[in-house]
């Protein structure tokens, strides 16, 4: 099967992106499912780039006692990882500093999605990578698809599995590289059972779970889906920028409540749609005067904060305003910025709510008929 790749991943072509400007470059390995082989790629291109002369080191590389990758590593410089010791236990993680003193030409850090262990300068992985890559130092990396933070959703809906471990899809999306890792679902099942993936009982548990053939089909799809995304974005953006011409005239608005617990779940489906549809977007919450900082708790503040800031994450602009009818408010955002079309949560309001007027959504549907509005689910 063809699958579609930015580039083969030849490494003379990431050679090539190097030397075109001073802020370090991104590569991702991107795979469907842990096993696919991204750090086994990852590092049979580290030693084609030091075979052409470059400078490259590891800065952190997970073999998680797979032979085949293990023994990839030799031959390879590695930085020293930095000790951290938390609750009695020493951790080992990569070390920002040692890289940053060492200045090699590329450094390879596995697993973009990487929660840092308590007691680090950065709390995620990927926002080491962005220090390596402001000094100028370029960096390969690895991904799995389902920890991308948009499709935090769609892979529990499938999986059951709640993904802790997320990167912001921005992350992704400003990578330079980016490389398809792909295998067939029953290819990845059989090394499962051969013991290349996870050790024998825990890969039997893995084959029943997370790994069955139709979760591994759904994410094998999911990632090429993706990836296909990605690359006709870029594509479009290079005839904008050739052209000379501004984007399209789409804009994406999604309304955020300080009620719901879905928040981040309409977040996400705001911010897929906006990255289809090649348009900005942003996140609107309208602060009632029963909602001021003093008439609310704690909690609900949290989740308001929380919310916008998911929305940054997400590539979306957060924006906060005050008013006394939340449609009205909308509609006046809406006018005034564009906006095409307008994603909503669900509620369900008791009846007699009904007798004190329209709700929201049918006030928002009654003040902008020309926008698009889409109604999102609560599951």
């Amino acid at each position: 099967m063809n699958t579609p790749n930015e580039t083969r991943g030849r490494p003379e072509q990431f050679l090539a992106l190097i030397r075109q400007q001073q802020r370090g470059r991104l590569k991702v390995y991107l795979g469907f499912a842990p096993g696919v082989g991204k750090t086994y790629e990852m590092l049979q291109g580290a030693h084609s780039l030091k075979k052409q002369g470059v400078d490259v080191v590891i800065g952190v590389v997970e073999t998680h006692g797979r032979a085949e990758t293990a023994a990839l590593v030799e031959g390879l410089e590695q930085v020293s990882r930095r000790k951290i010791e938390y609750r009695g236990i020493v951790l080992e993680e990569m070390d920002v500093d040692a890289i940053l003193a060492r200045r090699p030409t590329v450094v390879l850090v596995d697993e973009l999605a990487h929660t840092n262990a308590p007691g680090s300068r950065h709390g995620k992985r990927y926002e080491d990578v962005d220090e390596l890559l402001r000094a100028g130092i370029n960096v390969i990396s690895t991904l799995n698809i389902q920890h991308l933070e948009s499709l935090y959703d769609t892979v529990e809906r499938f999986t059951g599995v709640r993904q802790k471990e997320r990167v912001p899809d921005f992350v992704l999306q400003q990578a330079d590289q980016v490389v398809n890792v792909d295998l067939p679902a029953e290819d990845l099942q059989e090394r499962l059972r051969q013991g290349k993936v996870y050790p024998a009982e825990r890969a039997e548990r893995a084959l029943e779970g997370y790994f069955t053939g139709a979760n591994l089909e759904q994410l094998r799809e999911i990632a090429l889906e993706h990836l296909a995304h990605l690359l006709d974005r870029r594509r479009r953006e290079r005839e904008m920028t050739a052209s000379g011409l501004p984007g399209g005239s789409e804009r994406v608005m999604v309304c955020v409540s300080s009620g719901s617990p879905g928040a981040p779940k309409l977040l996400r489906h705001g911010a897929r749609l906006a990255d289809r549809l090649g348009a900005p977007w942003y996140a609107v919450y309208v602060q009632t005067p029963n909602e001021r900082v003093e008439r609310v708790d704690a909690a609900t503040q949290r989740r308001v904060t929380d919310s916008l800031t998911l929305a940054q994450q997400l590539n979306g602009v957060p924006m906060q305003f005050s008013g006394e009818n939340v449609a009205a408010a909308i509609a006046a955002f809406a006018r005034e910025y564009g906006i095409t079309h307008i994603v909503l949560g669900r509620s369900v309001r008791p009846w007699y709510a009904r007798l004190l007027g329209p709700s929201v959504l049918e006030g928002v549907l009654r003040a902008i008929p020309e926008a698009d509005v889409i109604v999102v689910g609560r599951s």
